[in-house]
Order: C-alpha cells, then structure tokens, then sequence
C-alpha cells in the first residue's frame, strides 16, 4: 500500500471515542465503560483502577457526573487516565454539577428568602439540598430524592431547571414499580453480596454493638459511588487539567463540542433539553507535538520562502 493510500485511510477512520461512566446514557459509536453493565455494550469496569486501554488509542474522552463521585486524588488520578489514552490532539470532555452556580443561585435565594419571599424559601431549601445532600447523605436518594418524588413540589418549575429528567425519573411510578430485569448471573451476585454483608453485620453487632452496626451501613453505603466527594468549578478545573497537561481549556454550552458529530449522540442533550442543566460543561485537549513542531517551523521560515511553499 502506498504513503498516500495509507494516509487516506487514517483520515477516512473511524473516530475512537470512549464514554467513562456511562450510566444509561450511551451510544454503539462509543466505548462505554461503567462499574455496573446494563447492556451488552457497556464493559463493566471500575476507573478507580485506572482505563483498561492502551496509550494513544482514543481520539475523545467523555465523561458526565462522574469526577464528582472520586474523592481529589482518584479524579486527578482519572484524569491522568484520560490523558493516556487519548492521541496528541484528542478531546478531553468534562461534565459536572457546576459549583460555582449551585453557590450563586444559593446566595441569591438566600438574600430573596431573608427579604420575606415565600417561593424564594421554597427555593432556598432545594438550593441548600443540591449543594451539599450529595455530600452527606446517608441513605440512597437522600432528601433530594424523597423530595423530587413527592407528587407535591411547590417549585417544580425551578427544579427540573435545575435537574432536567432527573425530576421525571424520581416521579415515574411506573419505574419504580417495575424495575428493570436482572440477568440470572446479576441476581446471584447481588444475592451472595446480600448475604456475605449480613454476615459482617451480625458479626458487628456481636463485637461492638448496635451503634456500631448503624456506622456500617452507612460507610457501606457511602462506599457504593453515589455521594459527592468533591465538587469543582470552571477554575479548579482548569487548574486541574493544565496540571497534567492539558491545553486549551474551554468552557463550553451543553451543545457546543469539538468532537465530531457530538449533536448526534443525545449525550448531553435530547432535541434542545439539557439533560443535567446544573452542570459545567468543559473541554482541553491534549498537546500534539508534531504540529506544534509544523506550526514553530512555519513561523520561523522567512516570509519569501512560506510564500513559495505556499504556492
């Protein structure tokens, strides 16, 4: 095969695209990774252990209200990951709750509800929910959960402006009352995860007591990747990627990508809905030295000699 056949074929290839995290949201052009499989397209692996790919393989990283649930040195750690799969050039796409807009709206609702305003309270006790119930909650759902569920939210509106279709998904009864099967393999696990952690139980109760029993469960279920342990903003994230590397930082609006054909994938938007329009949504790449090095030899050629390369 000749120089130019091969180049035409790396241009005419298929992006390699990989969703970390994926959840319920994913789609067959990507890799989808997440610590539970729920579709035979989805590689069931735990990122705290790193990406279970080799280095420069990937042409875009996603990943969406992940980085949230690591504590700081697992999500450095993670994004270190990112940077060593992805090409010289590739895509690093961040989404998480956006800190700095959760704080503002707080302290907006804050003032509006010392000033007497009944909505604006209303307002006040979800915006208090959302900056720290994730933080910490000790059952699944926490208070936003019970309170996203219940048929009577005073500022519905306000809420699922907030949290898009987390809102329906909480009120969906339908859902609720018929979960999703299970594989046989799935439900035997669960069963023989049920019983290994009844047994510590017990055995905790027998050495410590019922107080300690309570500490437990609630480290067992802190343990299990649902709560926040960090939260970050359009600086820490900057910050945050600049230190392994990345370049070109930018802050971008939830439809707004440079990774090819983005719209298409629903990953962050269905139609014009945002999916989760309480976060911050981000981009860096990863330097690519050969045309750094192309650009730097352009600058340096002296202007009568670009002219004739030119042409």
């Amino acid at each position: 095969m000749s120089q130019e056949a091969g180049n035409s074929n790396n241009r005419n290839a298929k992006p390699m695209l990989l969703n970390i995290g994926c959840g319920r949201r994913y789609h067959s052009d990507w890799v989808n990774l997440d610590l539970e499989s729920s579709d035979s397209s989805v590689i069931c692996h735990d990122v705290t252990k790193g990406i279970p790919f080799g280095d420069n393989k990937f042409t875009a990283v996603y990943h969406s209200h992940v980085l949230e649930h690591l504590d700081p040195e697992h999500g450095k750690r993670l994004i270190e990951e990112c940077f060593r799969v992805l090409k010289p050039g590739g895509v690093l796409r961040i989404v998480v709750p956006d800190l700095e807009r959760i704080a503002k709206l707080y302290l907006e609702m804050h003032d509006q509800a010392w000033s007497g305003t009944t909505q604006s309270k209303v307002n006040y006790n979800w915006m208090k929910l959302e900056l720290l119930d994730q933080l910490v909650r000790r059952t699944s759902g926490g208070n936003m959960g019970r309170y996203m569920a219940s048929n009577e939210i005073e500022n519905s509106d306000f809420v699922r402006a907030r949290v898009g279709d987390e809102l329906d998904l909480c009120q969906s009864a339908a859902e609720i009352q018929h979960p999703k099967p299970t594989t046989f393999l799935k439900r035997v696990t669960q069963a023989t995860l049920g019983i290994r952690q009844s047994m510590v139980r017990r055995f905790v109760r027998l050495v410590l007591g019922a107080g300690a029993v309570k500490a437990f469960d609630e480290g067992l279920f802190r343990s299990q990747g649902e709560i926040h342990r960090w939260m970050y903003d359009r600086f820490s994230l900057r910050e945050l990627s600049a230190s392994i590397g990345f370049q070109d930082f930018k802050v971008c609006e939830a439809d707004e990508s440079q990774i090819e054909d983005y719209a298409t994938f629903d990953l962050d938007c269905v139609g014009a809905a945002i999916r989760k329009p309480d976060s911050i949504f981000i981009e860096c790449l990863k330097p690519n030295p050969a045309l750094a090095a192309k650009s730097e030899t352009l600058r340096m050629m002296p202007k009568q000699t670009m002219i004739r390369a030119a042409g």
